[in-house]
């Protein structure tokens, strides 16, 4: 009679599947999945064994603990025992047992045979726990259990071991179960023992972007040291953003966003008899603060492996990495389905939009959940004081670990001094859909108890406090209700930040990018002040200026670097798909608030009608700084990708004008025609209109700008408060001119679009310049939903009279 030989206590990576999850847990079987599948690919998974999730039930049995278990659970649910007692009396039970000979062996076989492969006397292990109710795509259990770091000798790793069975029944993951509807004694747990990476640097990485879903993005936090320092939030991390469609083309590089965080500390190995711990947190050097973590080599190799593991598992992915201090070798040590984005329903898009205000801006930091809270703050430094916050207040901390998730559930919003958008506040807040803020340095310190402030996630990856309660709007949009005109309905953008937020939008492109707004957000700095820093008068100013591009050694390359990664993130919003970039048309007076400004800048009468535009691109005072803004559009075409980039030129007077700019650009290595570009000019003077047929044979569309072709054709200031009544978009004289251009534009071949609000504020303007056979509107994004609907009827009705 043949007897069924005993199940393995122990499975190596080697033979281990995502199949396996119900023998080793989630974490376990995806990292044996990596191992094997992946390797071939490139992707390096560092090796390891793990404990059967059949070794826990029988660890459990033979120290006769199932029985006191259950009791303890049953009073739990009773209300006869606490949480916190419940779960200190099952944590202590499982610490006391103890491991039989045969048990203990096979995990110290295994770490002797780990020694061998790794040609190390007493290796560095990682020691984690996996669940085998733990990275499914439905629940992500992520932060339930413990994991020990830098683990080395035989007794220590097995008595991690039972630290990692122990920490099955935490508070945390009791309540968890509980919530997720999973009995507990249905949960087992495996113990994932790998080798350790002695991080120089390391991070999380997801392949979509956390805060809207947007699934075309590789997202990469990263800081000096283990990655806990990450996932703890107590540092802010570095972050990259990479466009995935383009990470395949030859010779191209779509890092779209790179940004310095404030990495004050690190954890790294303990060395030493005297360490009682085998990790330690030391601050960061001064030099490490001040540089970013991995390269744009790196970042890309992450990305492509990202890319890789999410085609191979199907879904979007949350991983994290690691790069070695000794080999400089990247490395994969964990990946996991993402839970909370990809689960998310995509048929309402809800748009939160605070109203104008003048409450000063008290803090800001990276935000997390897209929505407003107003409220009462409430300060908690410790966990043990989670019984006194207020239901509804404002949470300020300086950070969070899974242990403050009851409080957390109790907040209206959370506002912590640091932590990233990959930190424990972060990813627990958007699973909780709670609001937060995180990373703002000092909330703890410039907040106080019972303070009322408005929390502001709702204008992209920069969140704001303000001060006193200010009021917003929540916008829900129908996806399925937008009709489809056929005319095209493209989208204005201004800042980098929050234009993921509308990629669910059904858009035709962006009509129109201003650059001007990247200039003073993001860079800060008059053009030519980097590029003649001579030329500045005060020290201050200089001073100023050295701060903002000190990661710089050319400082106009701050200039077309950071200009190029913002116009790069707005063109992969919508990449394959047209988006027409307006170059700059900042007035002198508008120039002269850039820090360095004062020392190139006109002092003229009216700016309105002054060096703006066109004119300033070939003019001796601009010319190099617009060479710099045409280095970046290049950069973003032909360095990263994005040949979705149409240029436009705005307030062109002349054709001679017209000209003089092409060849400007052409040197500047932006030549039309070039490698499929295409260049567009604002319609916005009646010159434009009038040698339209000229322009046209010069540019490749026109985009008309209702403002000032009003103003300029009805001799109206459009910012007089007087003559406000008068300025009026569908006056017959502008209407008229609007009409020809279209006209003349079509016969020559060119395209014609309107950026602005008039179509959808007034259907009988829709109406209009649907009848005259317009190629594409442009509006805010807020207002797409309405002005489909509107563009739609006009239509219908154009037909009709047909």
């Amino acid at each position: 009679m043949n007897k069924t030989a005993p199940a393995p206590l122990i499975y190596w990576y080697a033979h281990l599947s995502i199949q396996d999850i119900a023998l080793v847990g989630g974490k376990n079987a995806s990292l044996g999945e990596m191992y094997n599948q992946l390797q071939q690919a490139g992707i390096r998974v560092p090796n390891g064994f793990a404990t059967s999730a059949q070794l826990f039930r029988d660890f459990l049995t033979q120290n006769q603990l199932d029985a006191p278990i259950d009791g303890l659970l049953a009073s739990l649910n009773s209300g006869a025992a606490s949480l916190k007692d419940v779960g200190q009396q099952i944590r202590g039970l499982i610490s006391q047992g103890v491991f039989t000979d045969q048990q203990e062996q096979c995990i110290i076989d295994a770490y002797l045979q780990l020694e061998k492969q790794t040609g190390t006397s007493s290796p560095a292990v990682a020691v984690r726990s996996s669940a085998t109710a733990e990275d499914l795509p439905e629940a992500s259990f992520a932060g339930q259990q413990e994991s020990y770091l830098n683990i080395q000798g035989e007794r220590q790793v097995i008595a991690a071991c039972k630290q990692c069975f122990a920490s099955l029944y935490t508070d945390r993951a009791i309540v968890y179960r509980q919530e997720q509807g999973f009995p507990h004694q249905q949960v087992a747990l495996s113990v994932g023992i790998q080798q350790m990476i002695e991080s120089e640097c390391a991070g999380v990485m997801f392949s979509l972007d956390t805060e809207n879903g947007f699934p075309d993005v590789v997202m990469i936090n990263g800081s000096w040291g283990l990655g806990e320092t990450i996932v703890k939030g107590s540092v802010t991390p570095d972050k990259f953003v990479v466009y995935k469609p383009l990470l395949e083309q030859p010779g191209k590089s779509p890092i779209i966003e790179k940004k310095l965080g404030l990495k004050y500390e690190k954890m790294i190995f303990a060395s030493g008899s005297h360490c009682d711990t085998p990790t330690v947190t030391i601050p960061t050097t001064e030099a490490e603060r001040h540089i970013l973590v991995i390269n744009d080599e790196e970042t890309l190799q992450l990305s492509r492996w990202a890319a890789i593991i999410e085609r191979h598992y199907g879904c979007a992915m949350d991983m994290e990495w690691a790069k070695d201090s000794v080999t400089k070798q990247l490395f994969i040590v964990q990946a996991r389905p993402e839970t909370v984005e990809a689960q998310k329903s995509r048929t309402v898009l809800v748009n939160y939009k605070l109203e104008k205000t003048n409450a000063p801006v008290l803090l800001e930091g990276a935000s997390v959940g897209a929505a407003v809270a107003c409220g009462q703050t409430y300060t908690v430094l410790s966990p043990h004081d989670i019984d006194h916050f207020p239901e509804g207040a404002i949470l300020v901390t300086e950070r969070t670990d899974p242990d403050w998730v009851p409080i957390m559930k109790k907040a209206a919003g959370i506002i912590t001094d640091s932590g990233g958008p990959t930190s424990h506040a972060a990813i627990v807040s958007r699973e909780l859909k709670v609001p937060a803020i995180v990373g703002t340095e000092m909330a703890t310190h410039r907040l106080s108890n019972g303070q009322t402030v408005t929390l502001s996630c709702a204008g992209g990856a920069v969140g704001q406090v303000y001060d006193g309660r200010v009021g917003f709007t929540t916008q829900h949009i129908d996806m399925a209700s937008i009709p489809s005109p056929k005319t095209q309905v493209m989208i204005n953008a201004a800042m980098p930040d929050g234009i993921f937020h509308w990629w669910q939008l059904p858009t035709s492109g962006i009509g129109l990018t201003r650059i001007e707004f990247i200039i003073s957000s993001q860079i800060g700095v008059h053009p030519m002040a980097l590029l003649h820093p001579e030329k500045i008068t005060d020290s201050q100013v200089k001073s100023a200026i050295e701060q903002r591009c000190r990661h710089f050694t050319n400082p106009p390359d701050f200039f077309t670097d950071t200009l190029a990664l913002g116009i790069s993130k707005i063109a992969a919003s919508q990449y394959p798909k047209p988006v027409i970039v307006r170059m700059s048309d900042f007035k002198s007076n508008e120039y002269r608030g850039l820090l360095g400004g004062e020392d190139f800048e006109l002092h003229e009468e009216n700016p309105m009608l002054g060096l703006r535009g066109a004119s300033r691109y070939y003019h001796p005072r601009y010319r190099e700084a617009f060479q710099l803004e045409c280095q970046a559009i290049a950069k973003a075409r032909n360095e990263k990708g994005f040949d979705n980039i149409i240029v436009m030129i705005p307030f062109c007077r002349t054709v001679n004008e017209a000209d003089k700019v092409l060849n400007v650009m052409a040197q500047a290595g932006l030549e039309r025609g070039q490698d499929g570009l295409q260049v567009y000019v604002m319609c916005e003077i009646p010159s434009n209109v009038i040698l339209a047929e000229r322009f046209a044979e010069r540019f490749d569309g026109f985009s008309i700008g209702s403002n000032d072709l009003t103003q300029l054709v009805l001799g109206i200031d459009r910012d007089s408060a007087e003559l406000k009544p008068m300025f009026d978009a569908r006056d017959d004289a502008v209407k008229r001119l609007i009409e020809h251009v279209i006209t003349v534009a079509h016969s020559k071949g060119c395209k014609v679009g309107i950026c602005g609000q008039a179509p959808s504020d007034h259907p009988e303007f829709a109406q209009f310049l649907v009848a005259c056979g317009i190629d594409s509107i442009s509006l805010n994004p807020d207002s797409f939903a309405k002005g489909c609907d509107v563009i739609a009827k006009a239509e219908q009705s154009r037909d009709q009279e047909t």
